[in-house]
């Protein structure tokens, strides 16, 4: 047996310990303290909705350490930096914002199999699972609700949809989940009935997601080869193979760590669904222009540039789907 997969062992009898019968962490009050979450916006009156975000990967980890700390400080910087370059697409004067620290896994964790790595994400979705529990219970209200996350943070808004939205009274407050650069599978559809693909621009209580790459691309970590996903396409709001050309594409935004938009580029890329791996094939830009900034992604994966590509677009969509939800409620 390999040390990494006795470390996993040890690590899933650590949760054992350390987990409740309800899966719940050591400290139940953990989210009723205002420095665990990145973004607690409770000021906004009437809101038409919450958005509930989970963060991007910003934590590498190291040899000896698979998990951010919540004492980590300076991780804890990136991790609010990383919610405000998309932060924007999400939240606007209308909508409340919520956001929790997390004990993410760090990006080595990416480099074992999916069976080592699910202790070390267990521990983040623990948390995440936590945080959501206490906002239902202390800030929803009964709003509706956004639920919202890029890569690891479209991972662990999967999980709670699975875990926690089997609550039929749970779905009738989701608007949506914006779940984009990561896997859904046939299997994940079949086992979980509450997950539900969106098919169209406005329909509400689905999962919006999609992962970007070159034409050429067979093979990545979020649709391995041989494997499928599935996927909307943020351009023309289909689900097929149509191809969306560039002139739909309102805007991509490169942002930084305070949000601001450093670049805004209309009508950048068009892009279409590849029908086989259910990837979103973008074809105006090119690998040396948008690089894969990452050594687990290979040259042509745009994973990092999901939401920047469609910024505007996406931007669009949460606005238009709030509205759809509400206008459905009031009949």
């Amino acid at each position: 047996m390999s040390g990494k997969s006795i470390r996993s062992i040890l690590i899933v009898f650590c949760l054992c310990l350390g987990l409740n019968l309800y899966g719940c962490s050591v400290d139940p009050e953990l989210y009723s303290q205002e420095e665990n979450w990145a973004y607690l916006e409770t000021e906004v009156s009437d809101p038409k909705a919450d958005v509930f975000f989970l963060c991007p990967s910003v934590y590498s980890g190291d040899e000896d350490s698979y998990n951010m700390s919540l004492r980590d400080k300076e991780t804890k910087a990136s991790f609010v930096g990383a919610i405000n370059m998309e932060k924007d697409i999400y939240d606007d004067e209308d909508t409340r914002f919520f956001a929790p620290f997390y004990q993410q896994i760090g990006l080595n964790v990416y480099e074992m199999t999916p069976q080592e790595r699910e202790p070390y994400l267990e521990i983040a979705y623990q948390d995440v699972k936590e945080a959501f529990l206490y906002y239902l219970e202390h800030y929803n209200e009964g709003n509706p609700i956004v639920l919202a996350g890029f890569s690891q943070g479209a991972d662990m808004c999967l999980r709670l949809l699975k875990d926690v939205f089997e609550d039929a009274s749970l779905q009738e407050r989701l608007v949506a989940c914006y779940a984009i650069g990561w896997q859904i599978s046939d299997e994940e559809l079949e086992n979980y009935p509450q997950l539900k693909m969106a098919q169209n621009e406005t329909d509400t209580v689905v999962i919006i997601s999609f992962n970007s790459e070159a034409e050429e691309i067979e093979d990545s970590l979020m649709i391995p080869e041989g494997s499928r996903s599935y996927a909307i396409n943020p351009l023309n709001w289909k689900t097929d193979s149509t191809f969306a050309d560039r002139s739909l594409n309102q805007g991509a935004c490169f942002t930084d760590y305070d949000g601001q938009i450093n670049q805004e580029i209309p009508a950048l890329t068009g892009a279409y669904i590849d029908e086989e791996r259910g990837a979103l094939k973008v074809i105006d830009v090119s690998a040396k222009e948008y690089p894969a900034g990452l050594s687990i992604f290979e040259e042509g994966i745009y994973h990092l540039y999901d939401y920047q590509f469609f910024y505007r677009n996406l931007q669009e969509n949460v606005d238009k789907r709030i509205d759809a939800y509400l206008d459905q409620s009031a009949l």
